[in-house]
């Protein structure tokens, strides 16, 4: 995995995503996914532009049931950003660097988040 890239587990999400003092944008993928493959580099890519600006993270959802349960992901890759503790974005699919980079953008302004309507 990458160096700015975190692992992100059932076990350590909270203190990693939840409680992070920044913005973090959290990758839920599995190895066998063609479209987790070429969304990946583009995360990378993203975690070094915007390395201490934000956090970065994979989960993999194979390994890790429990947290792609509690946020109902259904289908990988699904990219959701956290600011504060909550839901900022969600985006589902193959998503290109601009939205991606629109969000995080958003994310660490303080802005407002393109999908507001998100229910956990």
């Amino acid at each position: 995995m990458d160096a700015n890239i975190t692992e992100i587990t059932d076990q350590n999400f909270d203190t990693t995503v939840l409680q992070s003092s920044q913005p973090v944008l959290v990758d839920f993928w599995a190895p066998w996914c063609g479209p987790c493959k070429a969304i990946g580099p583009t995360i990378d890519t993203l975690a070094a532009d915007y390395d201490g600006q934000m956090t970065f993270g994979k989960c993999n959802v194979d390994d890790n049931p429990g947290i792609p349960g509690k946020f109902g992901i259904r289908s990988v890759p699904t990219v959701l950003v956290f600011r504060d503790g909550q839901i900022f974005e969600q985006m589902t699919g193959l998503v290109n660097r601009g939205k991606l980079e629109n969000a995080i953008k958003n994310a660490i302004a303080g802005g407002a988040s393109s999908a507001p309507f998100v229910v956990q």
